[in-house]
């Protein structure tokens, strides 16, 4: 291997330790410390199971914290990727706190909007499109790259909410993913490399059903793997990622739960491996 090659591997690998470590760091303390009231942070699972959330709001610190000290990389894309990440996770924490369970969907906020009803789904969904937009504008120079940009740094992110519903599939997702970023070299590899070392550092925890991403930490961790995806492509790949991801929210509830897609072959095998299993659910 060349001397160059090294070093961008080695890159990727500090980025995506310095993630893993922030997030254990920031899971641990906000386990000794939560912020506000501890009874916040709680929830039930879709097992009826109590969790907290602590492991996604430690997942977008950790994150955040590898992009904003990493090597690399400009300033534009730096301040499009922590930018992009703090924002799509604001925007989920705060629909973590304030969300309705009779309001979930793409087409119930839309709906609501529609109705002169602002939910806080609204504000998430708005708060991070034009985050992404705001990203996609650093990061890509033609009017409709960025525009393409903005909706794929949008769309993963909420694609990797919407598959969160099951322990460590969003985890699971965000690092399958994100393989073929770590491959390229320069700041695609190094920005790909954040949200799949946060992951990792959860993982286990999101597994055992000790915690779980919520909104917060799937928003984030998707907002971070779509600027490594625009940062690692053209037009032609925008506009197939692009296409990709506006099919997957039209979708919506269906992918979340379609049980012939988590039951194929293969994908099954993938998405339950770790999981605790209940033999009465």
């Amino acid at each position: 291997m060349s001397r160059r090659g090294w070093k961008g591997r080695s890159g990727r690998l500090s980025v995506g330790m310095a993630a893993a470590g922030a997030t254990r760091a920031a899971y641990a303390e906000l386990r000794r410390r939560p912020p506000v009231e501890a009874r916040m942070w709680q929830r039930s699972n879709y097992a009826g199971r109590g969790v907290e959330l602590y492991g996604g709001l430690a997942a977008a610190a950790g994150a955040a914290t590898a992009l904003g000290t990493a090597r690399g990389l400009t300033v534009r894309s730096r301040i499009a990727a922590v930018g992009a990440a703090l924002a799509a996770g604001a925007c989920g924490a705060y629909d973590d706190q304030a969300g309705s369970p009779d309001e979930r969907g793409f087409g119930a906020h839309l709906k609501a909007l529609r109705e002169g009803r602002f939910t806080s789904g609204a504000v998430k969904l708005l708060g991070i499109g034009a985050a992404g937009l705001a990203a996609g504008t650093l990061l890509k120079v033609r009017p409709f790259d960025q525009l393409l940009a903005g909706v794929v740094i949008a769309g993963t992110a909420h694609a990797v909410n919407l598959v969160d519903i099951s322990p460590g599939r969003a985890a699971k997702a965000v690092i399958a993913v994100s393989v073929p970023g770590l491959l390229r070299r320069g700041p695609a590899g190094v920005l790909a490399a954040a949200p799949v070392g946060a992951a990792a550092a959860v993982l286990g925890d999101d597994l055992s059903e000790r915690t779980m991403l919520g909104d917060g930490g799937a928003h984030a961790l998707g907002a971070a793997l779509g600027a490594a995806i625009v940062v690692a492509n053209g037009r032609t790949g925008l506009l197939l990622h692009a296409a990709a991801l506006i099919a997957m929210t039209a979708a919506g509830d269906r992918i979340s739960s379609h049980e012939r897609l988590w039951n194929a072959p293969g994908v099954r095998h993938v998405d339950s491996w770790g999981r605790v299993a209940h033999p009465y659910g």
